[in-house]
């Protein structure tokens, strides 16, 4: 099989696109869809987002040390490529997008999108200057989810939300089921 060479860029696809919603002690709020985010610690558990400083949420989070990723899914697809090239200081996201603000349990300033399936509460811990974007560290303080997708038993059937994924500047849904984890070494009954 041949391979091309390229230059050093990030080809680590699909991403999760996520709407994250900041707040400020104002009362300003708005809405930034990220792809650059991911899962960095278990205990404690925390988490991680990347964004320009030329952005209009940067020195919301920054000042804040707060804010929320909200997980999207096949239905917020319209709403989530909205918050993503358009600015907060030029339209609101909220209104434009018919979201709905909701409140967070544990932060002060950034509210819930309560139209996503999954809300991850988070408060900034460290912040990495590196280059074109800077990384938010941030601890998970709280999770709040749909009631909706309980089964009888009382799991959360996050499968079921219809989440959806970023590749290489395209949204898509996420398909079929492959395996569950471990399932490659599980003994044969």
């Amino acid at each position: 099989m041949a391979k091309q060479i390229w230059k050093p860029g990030n080809m680590v696809y699909p991403l999760p696109a996520v709407m994250v919603s900041v707040g400020t002690e104002g009362g300003e709020t708005n809405i930034i869809t990220i792809a650059w985010t991911g899962t960095i610690c278990s205990t404690p558990a925390m988490l991680y987002i990347s964004v320009r400083p030329e952005r209009h949420s940067y020195h919301m989070i920054k000042e804040s040390g707060e804010f929320v990723v909200n997980l999207t899914t096949e239905s917020l697809v319209k709403a989530t490529d909205y918050c993503g090239v358009r600015s907060g200081k030029d339209v609101d996201k909220w209104k434009e997008t018919g979201l709905t603000r909701g409140k967070a349990n544990a932060l002060s300033y950034a509210p819930i999108i309560e139209e996503c399936p999954v809300n991850i509460e988070c408060k900034v811990t460290d912040i990495k200057e590196l280059g074109s974007h800077d990384m938010f560290i941030a601890e998970v303080v709280s999770v709040q989810v749909n009631e909706e997708y309980l089964n009888e038993t009382g799991k959360f059937c996050l499968n079921e939300t219809g989440l959806m994924a970023y590749s290489h500047g395209t949204y898509m849904s996420l398909g079929k089921e492959l395996g569950t984890f471990g399932y490659s070494v599980k003994k044969k009954k």
